[in-house]
């Protein structure tokens, strides 16, 4: 089949944007802007874990149980996505920038009423706020880091971003132990606090306003994906606690996940109102292609951050701080395929760079499959910066491809639904993965146990006296159950390897995109 090439010229790509700089005059201006949006984002993906680890310290704080406490992960999840998708159009109505300071200045204020709550009401409302205002900030980075930056540095810039969203998650346990255990978990929050007022007085000095869309509002399309999404987040979210589909609860949320999705699809695609998501975004053949592979990359990415902490933390008894230091160098893999793929712009076709990302990824879960419980973190630290490096060459092209032809207008739009599809594939992913985990460890531990028995040679000399003793068949157990658990994560990593696998042919779906030369006259800094 041959390829479609789409050339696109980069006055054409910048020509919305209200911050393009003079030729040569604005670097400092630009890289400011770049520096504090990428702060916002990695805040806002910091704090989607920096609470795991502080949980308990908050339950005994606030006299909750162990179930009650989940909502203060919950209600920031829930909350995060249903003002997800509502982020383009407030963009549009009141301008990016007066956005990005509403978005972190409340985030920063949530963040404060966080540190202060005295009762488990007052920090889920706050966490509700925080997950609020905090939504708008990874799509909106992405949208201004596209306006800002030249076409040619796109895949770079991408790359970099991608490093603060995979760092966040990554850090978020090991800087929430450390607060927790030599401060207090309220430290968890106020570490905010400072950051986010760095941030409002630098975007108020050097962000310059978009130019504002006075487009209606679609309320009944709101309301519908909000419903959607956030009975999807509760399903997924509560799904193994609650036993999945064996529970009500699970049953009615998927009922009404899929009973608003189809509304809102329905009402999306009729009549010539205008829509809370513009159908014309789905026109576009690579933002369509970039949002399937980034929900799918999405499953693979953040699945393997969940899965890693507890493998470290509970098999192979690495304290937390020591755990998310294993874990940190992955940025450095992301770090390094930001400045390698910012090179091969324009002399190599992006599909390959995407391709050979996604190679590299599967390559290191191949690496993670052969875990084992008597290894040391090594494998685990190296796998994991050959996993950063694979996703920093498959992000940034991809980001680049999926938004090189879409409309300026469309832009913020477009960035939100990137995010939210990303998000949701991330959600899916780890309720997935986790939930094969512990079944395929019940499954393993079943069939390792056929063949415990007092005359087998797998007891390495226990006597089939010491199995009446209490304490030893404890042990003996637990020594099952890690196994079963180890054979378990084996089996999640080459089911993600395969996922990754699968989406190497599919490259030929997204166009490669030639910028145009530059005219003599125009573009920006």
């Amino acid at each position: 089949m041959a390829a479609e090439t789409v050339s696109v010229s980069v006055s054409d790509l910048d020509s919305a944007s209200s911050e393009k700089a003079a030729p040569g005059a604005e670097a400092p201006h630009r890289w400011a802007i770049t520096t504090l949006v990428m702060l916002a984002s990695l805040m806002q993906a910091l704090d989607m874990t920096i609470a795991v680890v502080a949980l308990p310290h908050m339950q005994g704080a606030l006299s909750a149980t162990q179930d009650q406490m989940s909502w203060v992960l919950t209600s920031y999840i829930v909350a995060s996505a249903i003002m997800m998708p509502l982020s383009g159009w407030l963009a549009g109505r009141i301008g990016r920038k007066r956005l990005f300071l509403f978005s972190i200045g409340g985030f920063t204020l949530a963040s404060a009423f966080c540190g202060m709550a005295q009762t488990l009401p007052e920090i889920v409302i706050a966490r509700l706020l925080q997950g609020l205002s905090g939504a708008a900030l990874s799509p909106m980075s992405q949208a201004t880091l596209l306006d800002i930056t030249p076409p040619a540095q796109h895949a770079r810039t991408m790359a970099m971003w991608m490093m603060g969203v995979v760092v966040g998650p990554i850090v978020g346990p090991m800087l929430g132990g450390w607060l927790t255990e030599d401060y207090s978990w309220r430290w968890v929050f106020y570490i905010n606090v400072p950051f986010g007022i760095a941030c409002v007085l630098g975007l108020m000095a050097f962000m310059r306003e978009t130019p504002l869309r006075r487009t209606s509002f679609d309320f009944f399309g709101f309301v519908t994906i909000s419903v959607a999404v956030a009975a999807l987040q509760l399903m997924l979210d509560r799904g193994q606690g609650e036993d999945w589909f064996a529970s009500p609860e699970i049953r009615i949320e998927a009922l009404l996940a899929g009973l608003a999705f189809y509304l809102f699809i329905v009402h999306m695609l009729t009549g010539d109102k205008a829509k809370f998501i513009s159908p014309a975004l789905f026109r576009d053949r690579n933002f369509v292609a970039g949002n399937v592979f980034i929900f799918v990359v999405g499953i693979g990415l953040f699945a393997t951050l969940a899965l890693l902490p507890p493998l470290l933390q509970v098999f192979l008894n690495h304290p937390v701080f020591d755990s998310g230091l294993v874990l940190a160098p992955r940025g450095l893999g992301t770090m390094a395929a930001s400045f390698i793929v910012g090179s091969l712009a324009g002399r190599v076709d992006p599909r390959l760079v995407i391709a050979f990302g996604l190679l590299v990824n599967a390559f290191s879960l191949w690496l993670m499959s052969g875990l084992t419980l008597q290894m040391d973190a090594s494998l685990i630290l190296w796998s994991g910066i050959l996993q950063g490096f694979g996703i920093g060459f498959s992000y940034a092209p991809l980001a680049v491809l999926a938004f090189a032809t879409l409309p300026p207008q469309l832009r913020d739009e477009g960035t939100a639904m990137f995010s939210l599809l990303r998000n949701l594939g991330s959600s899916i992913g780890i309720s997935l993965v986790v939930a094969l985990l512990i079944r395929n460890t019940q499954i393993m531990h079943a069939r390792l146990g056929e063949h415990i028995h007092p005359y087998g040679t797998e007891l390495n000399g226990l006597t089939p006296g010491m199995l009446g003793d209490g304490e030893s068949l404890m042990r003996l157990n637990e020594l099952v159950t890690a196994q079963a658990a180890m054979v378990a994560y084996n089996n999640d990593f080459v089911f993600l390897m395969v996922l990754s696998l699968c989406l190497v042919p599919l490259v030929v779906l997204l166009k490669p995109v030639h910028a145009a030369p530059k005219p003599a006259t125009g573009g920006g800094k």
